[in-house]
């Protein structure tokens, strides 16, 4: 199941090899091609020369070595021939007058190609150049009785799980050969090696393999030579290192050998390569079919719930600083150029409009304005609930900005009566005269004071559409216009963390606050209407979100993904009933994204007409939901 969900298991083996004993070495490699197709892998890569060893010196010149190595290597083949597996192995390759560092790849009893080393160190320790040369210019070796591609060739699973390789040496240059092979279409690129252990030596090349597979849109799967090779004047500690994109997904315990696994999500590098603009595919390079029929498993791979959210506190706190710097950055610009010294905030209680307050804060600070020149309204109406305006005042005084409030029933009263609507229906009409009337307020108060409206809304309300239109949609600079509303919530926590007493309090019941508009009347004093209950959870709709318009996965796949993410929290009919509502309500309100006001963009989400989204206000839903059916169907 779940390679139709973009997923490949690939592997890195280190086995304890023995110098000189191509015999024995097969049969560990053997024993951990065999554990990792168990474990439903389609991808190995063994170490640098693993059929005789790294350290074999000037015995790499003897005949008897190589014909031993070349015999157990066809050996593994023929043994192996019935696994769904494609495998790299390290392997010294005579070839005319010639010695060459290769990489065996071989799948279902064939051996479809020897991807030579490219690069030989002339500093080894062992001096490879002196038994070794770099790949011919030809790119074919001739060995055992037949041709193979020895540069510039990928090995094919699948229209998007294409292989190259690569060998030690070749990454560490300026310009590597796994550029070339990524631009030729290889979505999964492996290294072989044997590199001695120094200090300080695994956590450099953790984060350049991490990098350079951020770099290239790729995974990189990297085996390294470990126990067993000699160690007369070095030791080897087995790093095997799986990364994907910038990320590093399984790593090993240095000084141990077997066999590491890790899920590759290749058609999130494929939707990466799509959306970047800037990416080029390069010269072709030779595509062999392998004939390996992707195996079918189940992930263990597991999405971080809250994508927009780090897991790490520390890095979470930076984040968060980080953001809110952002967004004050862009409103102080904005207030600068149009040289204004006021701005005007509709202040609720709630989440979204403590944030606007809390970078308007900064922004104003950054200029040296006074924080006067903030002026905070609360305007009660049918909902509003005596803690959330309590909330809105004590907000207001501890950050020393104007407050006023102004009740909107009379007039919002008055104006229902005009159109002839009965105060008795609570619709969307009854809700959505309040919302624009607290607009109308801010905005003329606004002019009245020389200054600009500042706008509350967050980018998850803006994906549901959860927004009056030409109400709390509009405003004159959205500040949290790209900031999800799982994010909004870290971030005004992470200034209660840093405030006084007084004002953490504050901050941290706006916190335990239900999510809500508050247009409904309340119920025994107590908010009646819950955002989240209507349009459903956000934490589920952040993901949604994030998973469709940052990579382009289909229903199926986000449902898929959200099960394992949602465990214990979610069932699978709450999490596909939300999915269907937020297909639903992205296509239906994308008119109100069409025309929305500027704000500043944080994150790599963002839904403004003028930045990194375009959609049709018309575009139809139909394939997206009808997927969401066929996986209702499937539950049944």
């Amino acid at each position: 199941m779940e390679k139709d969900l973009g997923f490949v298991r690939v592997a890195a083996a280190t086995p304890a090899v023995r110098p000189a004993d191509p015999a024995g070495n097969v049969r560990a490699i053997e024993t951990c091609i065999f554990q990792a197709a168990a474990k439903g892998a389609a991808v190995i890569a063994f170490p640098e020369l693993a059929v005789t060893g790294y350290t074999c010196g000037d015995l790499f010149k003897d005949r008897a070595l190589m014909a031993a190595a070349e015999k157990s290597l066809f050996e593994l083949i023929e043994r192996t021939k019935d696994l769904e597996i494609l495998c790299a192995v390290g392997m010294p390759v005579p070839s005319g007058g010639a010695l060459y560092n290769c990489a065996a790849v071989f799948a279902k009893g064939r051996l479809l190609g020897l991807p030579a080393k490219q690069n030989i160190p002339v500093y080894s320790e062992f001096y490879e150049a002196r038994h070794f040369s770099p790949a011919p210019e030809s790119g074919v070796l001739r060995f055992h009785g037949a041709a193979y591609p020895a540069k510039d060739v990928v090995f094919a699973l699948s229209e998007d799980v294409l292989v190259g390789a690569e060998i030690c040496e070749d990454v560490w240059v300026a310009d590597p050969p796994s550029v070339r092979l990524a631009k030729g279409g290889a979505t999964v690129l492996l290294n072989l090696s044997c590199s001695d252990e120094i200090i300080g030596k695994a956590e450099y090349r953790r984060d350049m393999l991490r990098i350079h597979s951020g770099r290239l849109l790729a995974a990189y799967v990297y085996a390294d030579s470990g126990f067993g090779e000699s160690t007369t004047d070095m030791v080897f500690a087995g790093h095997d290192l799986i990364c994907e994109n910038g990320s590093l997904l399984k790593e090993s315990e240095l000084f141990t050998s077997g066999v590491i696994c890790a899920d590759v999500d290749v058609e999130r590098l494929v939707q990466e390569r799509r959306r970047m603009n800037t990416w080029r595919d390069g010269p072709a390079c030779t595509v062999i079919p392998t004939g390996v029929a992707l195996p079918d498993f189940e992930t263990d791979r597991v999405m971080a719930p809250y994508p927009f959210v780090p897991n790490d506190d520390a890095d979470l706190s930076e984040r968060c600083e980080t953001i809110l710097r952002m967004q004050a950055a862009g409103l102080a610009t904005r207030l600068r150029h149009i040289g204004a010294k006021t701005a005007a905030l509709a202040l609720s209680g709630g989440l979204d409009s403590t944030l606007a307050l809390l970078v308007a804060v900064r922004a104003f600070d950054f200029l040296g304005l006074d924080r006067k020149g903030i002026h905070t309204v609360s305007m009660p109406c049918f909902g509003t609930t005596s803690r959330t305006k309590s909330n809105a005042q004590s907000l207001a005084e501890e950050l020393g900005v104007s407050f006023a409030e102004i009740p909107i029933a009379a007039s919002v009263t008055q104006h229902l009566s005009d159109i002839g609507h009965d105060l008795d229906t609570l619709d969307v009409t009854f809700e959505n005269a309040q919302a624009r009337e607290r607009t109308q307020v801010v905005m003329d108060l606004a002019n009245q004071l020389g200054g600009i409206v500042l706008g509350t809304g967050d980018l998850s309300e803006l994906a549901l559409g959860w927004a009056t239109y030409n109400g709390d949609h509009m405003s004159m600079y959205a500040v949290n216009s790209s900031v999800p509303k799982t994010l909004v919530r870290y971030l005004v926590r992470h200034v209660a963390r840093e405030s006084g007493e007084a004002l953490k309090q504050v901050l941290f019941d706006i916190l335990a606050t239900p999510v809500s508009p508050e247009l409904l009347p309340p119920k025994d004093g107590e908010i009646s209407q819950k955002t989240e209950d209507l349009v459903g959870p956000y934490a589920l709709h952040d993901y949604f979100l994030y998973y469709m318009l940052r990579f382009g996965f289909t229903p199926r796949k986000i449902y898929a993904m959200a099960l394992r993410s949602f465990a214990g929290a979610f069932d699978a009919e709450t999490i596909l009933k939300w999915l269907r509502v937020f297909y639903r309500r992205f296509f239906q309100q994308q008119f109100k994204r069409s025309c929305l006001p500027d704000g500043p963009k944080v994150g790599s989400v963002t839904l403004s007409p003028r930045g990194d989204f375009r959609m049709p206000s018309d575009a139809v839903s139909a394939l997206w939901l009808e997927e969401i059916d066929r996986l209702g169907e499937e539950n049944a």
